[in-house]
């Protein structure tokens, strides 16, 4: 019986075939080494901080290059996209304290392990001081810094005719290099949480109307509070004058409708001249707070103090003495103020 051979060009085409499949191995084989080798290798940079803005893994790689945290961005491309760590780059600001292989650099942006800075607002800061420290912020994005104060509020989406008072005094951690506007926001969030559940649990007898007249009364308690104990009671004058109609008379407003031509300490014509804020000529709250506010002069000015005093001095210790009547005012000043 006679044995059928293969045709010729068959056992070619196999063959061929065959060695294609052994050299795409090798290639394979080859790549998988160099790439291994290459992931596991330290990257030779000393200590540095570095920032990786949002995009594509392509972005990423090139903006590391730039930044010299890799010297080439094929290699971290492939890197990223074989191990299927290129979708889950994060961005921030990053540090190397020690050096890294490509892989645990990769594993340092999909984790977001990002730097961060501690940033502290003080209670009874105005806006200027706040903006002021948020310009001089090196380790922040000054995307705010050349918006007026109406642009910064219709970029947050805040409807008021000033953003004082309107940000949380609290320290907040927020990534290096972000932007300015987003720790803003983060604040004035706060804030507004703060101010609803103060306002939900104000007590029955506060004449207050809405929670931003809350806001504005709290932060002429802020700033005439030197003791913390005489918060409540020093609410509890402004409380009772604004139900008899009486004017607020309180300097710290005073002084902030004067504003930065304020040489010292507040004169007679300063009392005299008429401003939006001088609670000296007109009766009811200032049209904004003045200060931002914490807890504690929310609490107070939702719950004042049960109290007869109208008047109230400080005694130069950081307290205040209280008064029922004008005659009794009077005596004080001229014991804590005028002897001086």
């Amino acid at each position: 019986m006679a044995v059928k051979k293969k045709p010729q060009n068959q056992s070619t085409f196999g063959r061929t075939l065959g060695r294609v499949f052994l050299l795409l191995i090798i290639l394979v084989g080859a790549l998988a080494i160099w790439l291994y080798q290459y992931a596991s290798t330290p990257l030779e940079h000393r200590v540095q901080d570095f920032v990786v803005e949002s995009g594509g893994v392509k972005k990423v790689a090139d903006q590391l290059v730039k930044q010299g945290v890799v010297d080439q961005a094929l290699p971290f491309l492939l890197l990223a996209r074989v191990t299927g760590k290129d979708k889950l780059l994060k961005a921030g600001s990053y540090t190397i304290s020690s050096p890294l292989s490509p892989w645990q650099l990769l594993e340092k942006l999909s984790n977001g392990d990002t730097t961060t800075l501690t940033f502290t607002l003080i209670e009874g800061w105005r806006w200027t001081d706040f903006r002021k420290a948020l310009n001089s912020n090196p380790h922040l994005r000054h995307d705010s810094a050349l918006m007026s104060d109406a642009e910064l509020l219709a970029e947050l989406g805040i409807s008021a005719l000033s953003p004082e008072g309107l940000f949380f005094p609290d320290t907040y951690h927020v990534d290096k290099g972000s932007s300015d506007l987003k720790l803003l926001a983060r604040a004035n969030q706060r804030m507004q949480s703060k101010l609803d559940k103060a306002w939900a649990g104000r007590s029955q007898n506060v004449q207050l109307k809405t929670p931003y007249e809350a806001l504005i009364l709290a932060s002429l308690v802020e700033k005439e509070t030197g003791r913390a104990a005489d918060r409540p009671l020093i609410s509890g004058v402004f409380a009772n004058r604004l139900r008899i109609g009486m004017r607020l008379q309180t300097d710290p407003a005073v002084m902030y409708g004067v504003g930065e031509s304020l040489d010292g300490r507040l004169r007679k014509i300063d009392l005299l001249t008429d401003t939006p804020y001088n609670t000296y000529t007109r009766s009811g709250l200032p049209p904004t707070p003045i200060a931002m506010v914490g807890d504690a002069a929310l609490k107070a000015a939702l719950h004042p103090a049960s109290t007869t005093a109208l008047y109230f001095v400080a005694k130069g210790d950081g307290s205040s003495v209280f008064s029922n009547n004008l005659d009794e005012h009077n005596s004080a000043v001229r014991q804590y103020i005028l002897q001086k």
